[in-house]
């Protein structure tokens, strides 16, 4: 089943993706879907009025309180970076205020000169956790989506202390979507996730190749930090960054940026560069 956050002429609905067209399930909360037990029971059960999928404006499907980003969770990535195989997961924090959903445009502010693009998967918190262990862990993914981890290296590599959350957290530099996808029954370490940039294959991964599974990343996040339903992780980008080739390959002025995740779909967005 997948869930889906829209645009409507009275606000934000919820409706269920069907194929080539979303069942609504009526307006959409504040945090929007937050990917708990009772968040897919209204899914399911959606009876409103169909809406074709291409005639719809789809959002962000998340509001979430906490949009946690994982570094160099991909082996090939962290080699690629020239940086040492972290021995815990390594967590920073992407601003809300940089989700955007399907078919926006990531605007890359005109200071950033490094604009790079990193797909990954992510997870919808669905239930209130704190101190999972392994099994509660994975009970409390309510759902997964796609995400570009966009990231302005220039502010995030160059400026005093590397400033990740500002690399990470201009406007627009966090697209997820085009849905969430329920988690029932998934194999959460066998997820294909690939990065299309202009209709060129960058980055094609498994996240069987996480040097952290998912289960352990909320093991580690929930120690001393709870983790709410709607919260979201991205569980880190495989090896193939524009940054780290040679010669670098970053975001151009009119790229179109493919995320594709298994079981998910694809997430699309246009890049445009500020004027």
């Amino acid at each position: 089943m997948k869930a889906v956050r829209y645009a409507g002429g009275d606000g934000a609905r919820l409706g269920r993706l069907e194929d080539d067209a979303i069942v609504d399930a009526g307006p959409a909360p504040a945090i929007g879907f937050d990917a708990s037990s009772e968040a897919w029971q209204l899914i399911a059960s959606a009876s409103g009025p169909k809406v074709a999928l291409a005639d719809a404006t789809l959002l962000h499907p998340c509001v979430p309180r906490k949009l946690i980003g994982i570094g160099l969770n991909y082996r090939d990535h962290a080699e690629e970076s020239q940086l040492e195989i972290p021995t815990v997961p390594v967590l920073f924090a992407k601003w809300p205020s940089a989700l955007v959903g399907h078919g926006d445009t990531i605007v890359v502010p005109r200071e950033e000169t490094r604009p790079d693009y990193e797909a990954e998967v992510a997870i919808v918190i669905g239930r209130r956790t704190y101190r999972a262990g392994a099994e509660e862990a994975r009970a409390a993914v309510g759902g997964i989506s796609a995400m570009n981890d966009v990231s302005g290296r220039r502010a995030q590599l160059e400026t005093p202390l590397r400033q990740f959350t500002l690399g990470k957290s201009f406007d627009t530099f966090a697209p997820m979507g085009p849905c969430v996808a329920g988690a029932d029954g998934v194999d959460l370490t066998a997820i294909d996730v690939k990065a299309t940039v202009s209709g060129e294959v960058l980055q094609s991964s498994n996240t069987r190749n996480l040097i952290f599974s998912i289960v352990e990343l909320i093991v580690y996040a929930s120690a001393g930090m709870t983790l709410e339903p709607g919260d979201v992780i991205a569980t880190g980008t495989p090896g193939g960054v524009g940054d780290s080739r040679t010669p670098p390959r970053y975001l151009r002025d009119g790229d179109v940026v493919d995320v594709s995740v298994d079981g998910v779909g694809t997430l699309r967005n246009p890049v445009v560069f500020e004027p």
